[in-house]
């Protein structure tokens, strides 16, 4: 690459012009200085832009609708009644085929009949719909408690003092101890096991928080912040808060599929609801499992377990990266 000379530079006097034909007078606009003439800057906008840009996050949302339309509208619109079939003793126990050859072909005989004569895809999906809205009502409440508590627990020593010997008692406890003396005390119902599994479940998430709180807000714009006198429910809200959305939702993400396997396994060992739950089917459909032509009575309701777990678990984490004011750049 050549160099550039004094010689290749021309003096303003060697050209001849006026100053007038040099240069062009721009009248004084005071507003104009203080204008930003930048895209103004949306947080959540950049989240969600992040996140669609990824065309299989499209595809995962698209299942996420159609497990939400499966759970919650399919059972009010067809309807559902486990002892519909129950006198009938050659509607119990059928394949796909064979159920599917007796009722005609219905997308409720898809995965056969149960010990009841009634339909396996129409109990998955209404046990479905309690599972899930266990799950969702566990995560609200304690990540509405822990968020709360995690915050303040991390900005007050006086309070890291006391709730750190709550933790450390409470999670030397196991939690399925907790949420099974509970229930062995009081009935088993949904209000029972909704209040079990979230008497002290938020205790870890607000642990968690309190971890990252004090990470995040001796960093040098917070103290900053601080003294230019910005309160610290300012800098809570405003500075600490973006940075730990995507740290939430990444353990909101990581719950929802614990609460749907910690409620399917209360059932399997016979503490569950006893309403229609995936835990409660696949407990009466244990004996399915080793017999020989019944396997689609416990197998499907695994498999459905697994696949809303999964599509769950994707959604949360790939939001969860969408959420990281570091991917907006």
């Amino acid at each position: 690459m050549a160099v550039a000379t004094q010689e290749d530079f021309v003096r303003l006097d060697d050209t001849g012009l006026t100053d007038e034909e040099l240069f062009e007078r721009v009248p004084q606009d005071v507003s104009a200085v203080e204008k930003i003439t930048a895209p103004r800057y949306s947080y959540w906008h950049s989240v969600f832009r992040v996140f669609f840009r990824k065309k299989t996050n499209i595809i995962i949302l698209v299942m996420f609708a159609v497990i939400i339309a499966f759970t919650y509208v399919y059972p009010a619109v067809m309807g559902y009644d486990r002892y519909g079939n129950i006198m009938d003793a050659a509607a119990k126990h059928l394949s796909p085929r064979e159920a599917i050859e007796k009722f005609g072909f219905s997308i409720r005989w898809i995965f056969g009949t149960g010990a009841s004569g009634q339909s396996t895809f129409d109990s998955m999906w209404y046990g479905a719909r309690i599972s899930l809205s266990l799950a969702f009502l566990c995560t609200i409440i304690n990540f509405s408690i822990g968020i709360v508590v995690g915050a303040i627990w991390g900005f007050s020593k006086k309070v890291d003092l006391v709730m750190n010997e709550v933790r450390n008692v409470v999670s030397n406890v196991p939690g399925t101890l907790i949420i099974s003396v509970w229930v062995l005390v009081f009935s088993p119902s949904f209000g029972t096991l909704l209040f079990a599994m979230c008497v002290t479940g938020w205790i870890g998430i607000a642990y968690a928080l309190r971890t990252q709180v004090i990470i995040i807000r001796d960093r040098e714009y917070n103290l900053a912040s601080r003294c230019l006198g910005s309160s610290t429910a300012r800098i809570a809200l405003k500075n600490i808060l973006p940075f730990m959305i995507s740290f939430i939702v990444t353990v909101m993400a990581q719950q929802i599929p614990a609460y749907i396997a910690s409620e399917a396994f209360l059932s399997y060992i016979g503490l569950g609801i006893s309403d229609t739950t995936l835990g409660k089917i696949l407990y009466n459909s244990q004996s399915a499992m080793v017999t020989p032509g019944w396997e689609w009575e416990f197998w499907c309701p695994v498999m459905l377990s697994a696949f809303i777990s999964v599509v769950l678990f994707l959604i949360g984490q790939n939001l969860g990266d969408a959420a990281d004011p570091r991917t907006h750049m």
